[in-house]
């Protein structure tokens, strides 16, 4: 479990680097991917760095993201894991930053000797208040 627990925490650690090739080295050439922005499904192509390059070129500096909370479960060459993670930045011409937490579920495979995403779920919880707000101040 070590060696997923590096892989997460690793391209968490990479991000803010804003090196989105090295991060990207950490998924499975395609992959799925339901990210906190629109559409709802995303096909994810882990050889191609540029969607990561652009998000984070939308940020003074490379975003910061905390992962707390993680919990794997393994079997055989198959993992899931969950997290509570923070992301920290500040988006470019903003005069100040954001920190907010949200939810991952991440679908490992072992492909070729190495553990790599292959799944990646974030989410936020809304409000069930008839607003559906983004619940973005809730803290662990």
């Amino acid at each position: 479990m070590d060696e997923i627990r590096d892989v997460i925490e690793g391209k968490a650690a990479l991000l803010e680097t804003g090196d989105a090739k090295e991060v990207m080295a950490h998924y499975a050439p395609t992959y799925v991917d339901f990210t906190l922005a629109p559409p709802l499904r995303q096909a994810g192509d882990g050889r191609d760095p540029a969607p990561l390059e652009a998000w984070i070129a939308t940020f003074e500096a490379p975003p910061r993201r905390e992962v707390t909370q993680l919990e794997i479960t393994t079997d055989g060459d198959v993992a899931f894991a969950t997290s509570i993670d923070r992301l920290s930045a500040v988006p470019r011409g903003a005069a100040e930053g954001f920190s907010m937490w949200f939810r991952v579920s991440l679908g490992l495979r072992r492909i070729d000797g190495r553990w790599l995403v292959t799944h990646e779920h974030e989410s936020v919880p809304f409000e069930m208040d008839g607003s559906f707000r983004a619940a973005i101040g809730l803290t662990p």
